[in-house]
């Protein structure tokens, strides 16, 4: 009997201090935020009208394919600068998604993969388009065309990229590893 006592008080204080536990030490759970639009808007060197691409997915993952629109097609002999933003625009006022990849720079970065006879598309240079650590966070694009092109640019979104691998710095998305937040696919024709 007093051993079943002994026994009772154990599994009492070990429940007691079990339950009692500090979940402050716990890592905090950094939600992945719901992506509905992509707006790439591609601004002519030296002026002229700017080109829009977007994706709206309003449904997220729902049966519902995303509605692609493109502005216009893309001048012969035409460098642009293009910035990329995502929203989410399930709810109101819409959510830019943005800020959240800058302020997590270094978990984040964006690739451009085209097909067909386009050129390719580079990482703009300038200083805000980087983490902390100097590896490309890739908000911005350049895309300098030359003769009449047609092909697809799937611009991607991926979390946790391993930013140090084999050409993942110059935008080959093949060693990034990570997760994909976003991607969407565009029809591109150059005249």
């Amino acid at each position: 009997m007093k051993t079943l006592k002994t026994i009772a008080i154990v599994f009492s204080l070990a429940t007691i201090f079990t339950s009692c536990s500090n979940d402050s030490d716990a890592t905090p759970v950094n939600e992945e935020e719901l992506i509905t639009t992509i707006t790439a808007v591609f601004t002519p060197e030296g002026g002229g009208t700017a080109i829009t691409l977007e994706s709206k997915d309003l449904d997220g993952e729902g049966p519902d394919a995303p509605a692609i629109t493109i502005s216009a097609p893309f001048a012969q002999n035409t460098t642009y600068n293009g910035v990329v933003t995502f929203e989410n625009e399930s709810v109101n006022p819409a959510e830019d998604i943005t800020e959240e990849i800058l302020a997590e720079a270094e978990d984040h970065q964006i690739f451009y993969q085209k097909t067909g006879t386009l050129n390719g598309f580079s990482y703009s240079t300038n200083a805000d388009n980087f983490d902390a650590n100097g590896k490309p966070v890739g908000l911005q694009t350049v895309f300098t065309t030359t003769t009449a092109a047609t092909g697809t640019l799937k611009i991607i979104l991926i979390h946790l990229p391993n930013k140090s691998a084999a050409g993942v710095s110059d935008g080959d998305i093949t060693n990034a590893g990570g997760g994909t937040d976003a991607e969407a696919i565009f029809n591109i024709t150059v005249n």
